[in-house]
């Protein structure tokens, strides 16, 4: 068969291979659809195919690929979007994958999911709204509907937890008292009966007072306060009376005798749970025992859980001891250099002769033995070694550097250590009658032994306990069937402290070691210049030195806690975590309570300014009070400034005196703060100026007086602002005197306190 004829048939051949495919292109097209993501597309091209020719495997496996590898890629993608709450990207594969599978069971479970997580998302939005409003029963019935179809929902699960806390907050948090008891009051009590004194606190502020049946109300109460606010008189009533109290409301307080029975019925109690991130379980406990006393404590080691169990105020107290203590122990690496430099030198130089001439018979053959030199050919024969001279010309020089730096961190008073170097094993054989023989083998450590043991200091410095070990063997021997060496041993230890950083070296760990050997002719090599040639030198020179240098760097130190948390009140040995007992100024201005001429009753007037009347000789108690405030007829000062004020810029401050009041003497005290507002000048006042006197910074003292009735004009203060950002200050008039032409004093209201805006 001829060359063209094969040509023609081989093309043939190939062209009844390829027809199907020349002959359909629609299978090419779909490859490239599917190849871009258009899978549908690609299928409505070869399903059809599939359909009219079912005994072509190509048309049937590219349906069936296709189709498997979408779904599978399709379910994935929705999936990972839902993980992702990307709700609508997870409908929309789910979408395709329905398309091309109505009945796929994966995809219709994973919709019908997604709907569900909408309705989930829809419900939790509403509970935090009614969170944010305050209603927690409605957002936890809503929480608790999700959770219900969705045990694992994971923003359920937290906001049901931040539900929970904030009832136990609510619950845990003890009630305060509110803005009345922080008013000023001044007090003035003779042998008063218990009960009346508390009457009239009740009467003159709208305070309730619960007291239990075991208080004995005609105790008699002796008190002289002034400018006090009403809790602190109401605590020091109490303290001295053997009374405690329990705040039932912003204004209800219960009264009952401070015993332990009381304590045990009145005290509320607080089980708080503290996992300790670092401070050990055990230690902690015998801290909260010795110094607050409580019983009631559990720890579990394992988990380093503390719970305890006491009053609000010692739980606070617990939390804040166990703050100063539950932190981190300081770490701190080691930069360790261990350099180890040798030097050795050696030289031999001369002749070295034979130190022995043997002589004797010549051998039975007559002939020389190999290693003899023949000097007579007699019957007796001298030998030497072989060789008879050797020409020694040998000097060498060596010097060795051996460097170890390894790095450690090490934590606070803990041991570490590094050994390179390695172990060499120790043969024992032991041999026993009727036995026989054993062997052991122990292993001893050669090389560089470093012990350290580093305590961080909180100003940054490291004190370091350190132990070098530097051995090598010199010589193996063997004993009595044991493997023994000879060590060469270098150590060290000593205690240094190095700031942060600093590096210490430690070195003078020399061994200097200097030999000297001679190989000479007897007499001959004693001659002076000319025995050199009868003789061989030798001299060894080997110095070794340790050098270690050590280098710290703090990698955590112990922060130092604010005075705060160094220094706070715990109470009295009685009771733990009580706030301590304090008279503090709260300024003029409020209630005076005092007793009034013999036979009349106390009264309670709205203003400091007024004197309080000599006490009554009577020792019987105040049984009535006469109580009056400023809607009873007590005018109010007028304090006038802006409310606000730029960054840098001045303004007037104007104090009057109330309309319809003629006063011909005033003394007041204006309040500001002294960091932010400066006094820049004063002006008005009436006929004479207005005296300035001098105060303490943050209080400026103005006297005035009226000529010719007058009266007193209100006064102007001029202020600069200071401060160099946006804050709020107040304005406050602390006191205020306000005298009529005969010198007796005029009821006036302090004004309220005014806010004052500094901003750009």
């Amino acid at each position: 068969m001829s060359a063209w004829r094969l040509l023609v048939l081989s093309a043939l051949v190939l062209a009844s291979a390829c027809a199907p495919f020349m002959l359909n292109p629609k299978l090419e097209e779909a490859r490239r659809l599917a190849a871009a993501d258009r899978i549908e597309d690609a299928l409505a091209l070869v399903e059809p195919l599939a359909r009219e020719e079912p005994q072509n495997a190509e048309y049937r496996n590219f349906v069936v690929r296709e189709r498997e590898l979408a779904v599978s890629r399709w379910l994935a993608q929705a999936d990972f979007a839902r993980s992702a709450s990307q709700l609508e990207d997870a409908e929309r594969y789910l979408d395709r994958v329905l398309r091309l599978e109505p009945l796929n069971t994966r995809a219709k479970l994973a919709r019908d999911a997604i709907r569900a997580e909408r309705s989930h998302n829809e419900r939790l939005s509403q509970a935090e709204a009614a969170q944010g409003r305050g209603d927690l029963a409605t957002a936890e019935a809503l929480v608790r509907s999700v959770l219900t179809e969705n045990p694992q929902q994971r923003a359920a699960l937290s906001l049901q937890r931040r539900l929970a806390e904030r009832r136990a907050g609510a619950r845990v948090v003890a009630p305060e008292l509110g803005e009345a008891f922080t008013k000023p009051i001044s007090v003035e009590f003779r042998e008063a009966n218990l009960r009346a004194v508390f009457e009239v606190l009740s009467r003159s502020h709208g305070i309730n007072f619960v007291f239990d049946k075991d208080v004995r109300t005609d105790t008699r109460v002796t008190i002289f306060v002034r400018n006090t606010s009403i809790d602190e008189v109401m605590r020091l009533i109490l303290a001295t009376n053997q009374l405690a109290r329990k705040v039932l409301g912003p204004t209800s307080v219960l009264i009952y005798p401070n015993t332990p029975t009381k304590q045990r019925e009145y005290q509320d109690l607080v089980l708080r749970s503290f996992y300790l991130g670092n401070a050990d379980a055990k230690q902690t406990l015998t801290m909260i025992k010795t110094m607050l006393k409580t019983r009631d404590v559990y720890i579990d080691e394992k988990i380093n859980l503390l719970v305890m169990r006491d009053t609000p105020e010692v739980i606070r107290l617990a939390e804040k001891l166990i703050a100063s203590q539950d932190m981190a122990e300081p770490e701190v690496m080691l930069d360790l250099e261990v350099l180890e430099v040798s030097r050795s030198r050696l030289s031999e130089l001369g002749i070295r002769y034979p130190s022995q001439v043997n002589f004797g018979p010549v051998g039975a053959a007559g002939a020389a033995a190999p290693s003899t030199f023949v000097l007579s050919s007699g019957q007796l024969m001298a030998t030497v070694a072989n060789p008879a001279l050797v020409l020694n010309l040998k000097l060498q020089d060596s010097s060795t550097n051996t460097l170890a730096n390894p790095r450690i961190r090490v934590r606070n008073r803990e041991k570490a250590r590094v050994h390179i170097g390695e172990k060499v094993p120790v043969v024992t054989t032991t041999a026993t009658a009727n036995v026989g023989v054993s062997a052991s083998v122990n292993y001893l450590e050669v090389g560089l032994k470093l012990d350290v043991e580093p305590t961080v200091h909180l100003e940054d410095e490291v004190a370091i306990k350190v132990g070098l070990e530097v051995s090598n063997i010199l010589e193996t021997l063997d004993l009595l069937q044991t493997r023994a060496y000879r060590l060469g041993t270098r150590n060290a230890s000593t205690v240094l402290r190095l700031r942060d950083g600093e590096t210490q070296v430690l070195a003078g760990l020399i061994s200097d070691d200097d030999r000297k050997a001679g190989n000479k002719v007897p007499g001959l090599g004693e001659l002076p210049l000319v025995g050199r040639l009868f003789g061989s030198q030798s001299d060894t020179l080997i110095k070794t030195e340790i050098v270690l240098l050590v280098t710290p760097r703090v990698v955590r130190n112990l922060n130092r806690p604010e005075a705060a948390q160094l220094e706070f009140p715990s109470g009295t040995d009685a009771a733990i975590g009580a706030a301590p007992l304090r008279l503090s100024a709260a300024g003029p201005g409020g209630v005076a309570i005092a007793p009034a001429q013999a036979g009349a009753p106390a009264v309670v007037s709205p203003f400091a300014a007024a004197k309080p009347a000599p006490a009554a000789p009577s020792a019987e108690p105040l049984a009535a009070a006469k109580v009056t405030g400023p809607g009873a007829g007590v005018r109010t000062m007028v304090l006038s400034a802006p409310p606000q004020v730029p960054l840098g810029g001045a303004f007037g401050v104007s104090l009057g005196m109330p309309t319809g009041v003629a006063a011909a003497s005033a003394e007041l005290e204006l309040g500001f703060d002294a960091s932010v507002l400066q006094v820049i000048g004063v002006g008005g006042g009436g006929a004479e100026p207005v005296t300035v006197v001098p105060a303490q910074p943050g209080r400026v003292v103005l006297r005035m007086k009226s000529a010719g009735g007058a009266g007193i004009q209100p006064v102007s203060v001029q202020f600069r602002v200071l401060a160099s950002a946006p804050a709020t200050t107040q304005l406050v008039v602390n006191s205020a005197t306000i005298g009529d032409g005969q010198g007796r004093p005029v009821a006036v209201a302090i004004p309220p306190v005014h806010v004052l805006t500094l901003g750009p």
